[in-house]
C-alpha cells in the first residue's frame, strides 16, 4: 500500500495543478431563476460546487475560494481549487480506502484460511486480471515494478469516470488538462523505463534512428527523416491517451444533457418519455464506457512501455 500511496502522489500532483486551467466564473444564485440549460456550464470546469436543491433549478452553487495567483517570471499560475480539483480528491480518497479495506479484508481471510467474499473477492478478483491479463503480459519481464503505478492509473480514472455520473457530480477526466497532466506521466515513464533497459546509447537509437543494412552514403539522409518521425511518434503517444479519454468521457455527457434537453425544449410528455429512455440507455453506456476507458489507459499506457523495453 506504500507503493500505491506513493503513485498517487505523483500521479495528482501534475493532474491537480493542470486542472485549474479553464476554469469558469461562477453561476447566478438559486434566488435568480433561469430557464435557460447551459450545456457547457455542466461540462466545464468552475470555481463552484454543485450541491442538491428543492427549488428550481434544484441546485445551488457553494464558490470555493480563491487565493492570490503565485507569480513565477512572466507567468502567474492560480492554485485556487477548483471543481474538477474537488471530485480528483474525492476519487483518491474513495480509492485508497476501498484499497486499504480490500488489502485489509483479503489478508484477513487469507490468516484464517478461506478465500475472500464479496465486495474485497471482487476487487480481489479485477485487480489481480488487470495485473496478470493488461499489465504482466504487455509491459514483459521484470514488470512487476509497474504493477502498482498502472493499477493506481486503472483504478483513479474508473472512480472520476463513474464519480461524473453520479447526479450533482462532475467528471475530472473530461477536462483535458487533467487527461494531459495524466499522460505526460505516463510519458515521462514511458521514456525513464527506456532508459534504465536500454541504457543512454540504446535509448538514443529509439530517437536518431537508421535501419540496419543501410547503406554508408545514405545513413545522414535517413537519420534525417526519421529523426523527426521518431520524436513525433514518442509525442504522439501521450497525446493519443489524452485526447482519447477526453474526448470521450465529454462526448457521452453532451448527448446526456442533449436528450435531456429535448424534453424540454419541446415541452411534450411523448418527447420527455422517449428522451427519459434514451438517457436511461446512454446512463448504461456511460456506466460501461467508464470501465473501458479505464482499461485502455491502462493497456496503452503498459504496451508503449513493452515496446521501449523491448527496442533492446
Amino acid at each position: 500500500m506504500r507503493s500505491f500511496s506513493r503513485c498517487f502522489l505523483t500521479l495528482f500532483a501534475l493532474a491537480a495543478l493542470a486542472s485549474s486551467a479553464g476554469a469558469q466564473a461562477p453561476s447566478a444564485p438559486p434566488d435568480e431563476p433561469n430557464r435557460e440549460i447551459n450545456i457547457m456550464e455542466h461540462l466545464g470546469n468552475s470555481h463552484t460546487l454543485e450541491l442538491p436543491y428543492w427549488k428550481p433549478p434544484y441546485h445551488y452553487d457553494i464558490a470555493l475560494p480563491r487565493w492570490t495567483p503565485v507569480r513565477v517570471g512572466p507567468l502567474a499560475l492560480d492554485f485556487s481549487p477548483t471543481k474538477h480539483l474537488v471530485f480528483m480528491l474525492l476519487a483518491s480518497a474513495i480509492v485508497i480506502f476501498v484499497m486499504l479495506y480490500t488489502s485489509s479484508a483479503v489478508r484477513k481471510a487469507h490468516a484464517a484460511g478461506r478465500p475472500p467474499r464479496g465486495f474485497a473477492a471482487a476487487m480481489e478478483a479485477i485487480t489481480l486480471w488487470v495485473r496478470q491479463e493488461v499489465i504482466l503480459p504487455n509491459v514483459g519481464h521484470h514488470g512487476e515494478g509497474y504493477v502498482p503505478y498502472l493499477l493506481t492509473v486503472f483504478y483513479f480514472i474508473l472512480a472520476c469516470n463513474l464519480l461524473g455520473l453520479v447526479p450533482w457530480g462532475a467528471t475530472a477526466t473530461g477536462n483535458i488538462s487533467v487527461t494531459g497532466g495524466m499522460a505526460l506521466i505516463s510519458l515521462f515513464v514511458i521514456e525513464v523505463s527506456g532508459m534504465r533497459t536500454l541504457g543512454a546509447r540504446g535509448y538514443l537509437g529509439t530517437i536518431f534512428f537508421v535501419p540496419a543494412g543501410v547503406p554508408t552514403i545514405m545513413k545522414p539522409i535517413l537519420l534525417v527523416i526519421m529523426t523527426p518521425i521518431e520524436v513525433i511518434s514518442k509525442l504522439a503517444k501521450p497525446f493519443a491517451l489524452a485526447v482519447r479519454l477526453f474526448a470521450n468521457m465529454t462526448a457521452g455527457h453532451v448527448v446526456l444533457l442533449a436528450l435531456i434537453g429535448f424534453a424540454f425544449a419541446f415541452q411534450s410528455y411523448v418527447v420527455g418519455g422517449v428522451a427519459s429512455i434514451g438517457a436511461t440507455l446512454i446512463m448504461v453506456l456511460e456506466l460501461f464506457v467508464a470501465f473501458l476507458h479505464a482499461f485502455i489507459f491502462t493497456l496503452l499506457t503498459a504496451v508503449f512501455v513493452g515496446l521501449i523495453r523491448a527496442e533492446h
